[in-house]
């Protein structure tokens, strides 16, 4: 087994009187391509904002690389990719220089940065389009310009929030198989949050969110052995049919 890139544990989020989080607990191996798959208002999205350091999180614990998000964020952060359900992207300004933006955030120098970028291009297929408008790209495009910004430090881990709202089919398929080809040329792991169950079928595990709480983690036959369905989107309904059992008194308070 890899050594964790990512580890969570009692992580619990509220909402004034809601708790969108109880008691998450996983972890995620270096090499790893892990779908986190839920129905809407599962908290799938809470999750990667906390993941993500754009939430804090009530009570529990994120490592990153070994380095705690929340004393030492910084470090744990720099180990990220980060591809956002909502586009993260400067529409006015041309594909080459959101991608620039990126590298000096990161304090890239100049020449390396460069190379970087270039690359990145390469492989997501648009090298041609560098010095367009992002505004004048496809849905589709746009995507592949934030998948291609995500990995230009070298991130361990890459998170990807619903990346495929507002896609066609052809561009949710080949949004996939880019990944799928980048996790292995690179080794990150991957964790990747979804709604569609046919996203999932590529990753080497399925982790079942549901009203806050982690219903199932593994294989995705074994998600289907345990829920005694004959593939993956019925067993999920099942897992996600009725509610969870109650936790103990205690266990989600910080």
């Amino acid at each position: 087994m890899n050594p964790p890139v990512l580890e969570v544990s009692g992580l619990v989020k509220r909402y004034g009187d809601r708790t969108a989080l109880q008691g998450i607990a996983l972890a995620i191996a270096a090499g790893e391509t892990v779908a986190l798959l839920g129905p809407n208002g599962a908290g799938k999205s809470t999750l990667m904002q906390l993941l993500t350091g754009l939430f804090v999180p009530d009570a529990g614990r994120i490592r990153v690389l070994g380095h705690d998000l929340r004393h030492a964020a910084p470090r744990a952060l720099a180990g990220l990719g980060v591809v956002f359900q909502q586009m993260a992207l400067d529409l006015d300004l041309s594909v080459e220089a959101n991608l620039r933006f990126h590298t000096d955030l990161h304090g890239l120098p100049r020449r390396l940065a460069q190379a970087r970028i270039a690359e990145g291009l390469e492989a997501v297929g648009l090298t041609a389009e560098a010095r367009r408008a992002v505004r004048t790209l496809s849905g589709g495009n746009r995507r592949k310009v934030e998948l291609a910004r995500a990995l230009l430090h070298r991130p361990r881990l890459l998170l990807m929030d619903e990346a495929t709202v507002g896609l066609d089919p052809l561009s949710r398929t080949q949004l996939l198989q880019l990944v799928a080809g980048l996790q292995a040329e690179h080794q990150m792991a991957v964790l990747w949050a979804t709604h569609l169950v046919d996203e999932v079928a590529h990753a080497s595990r399925v982790l079942i969110l549901d009203r806050g709480v982690i219903r199932f983690d593994g294989s995705p036959a074994d998600c289907c052995r345990q829920a005694a369905k004959p593939d993956l989107e019925a067993a999920f309904l099942e897992l996600t049919r009725t509610p969870p059992a109650p936790r103990p008194a205690g266990l989600s308070q910080p």
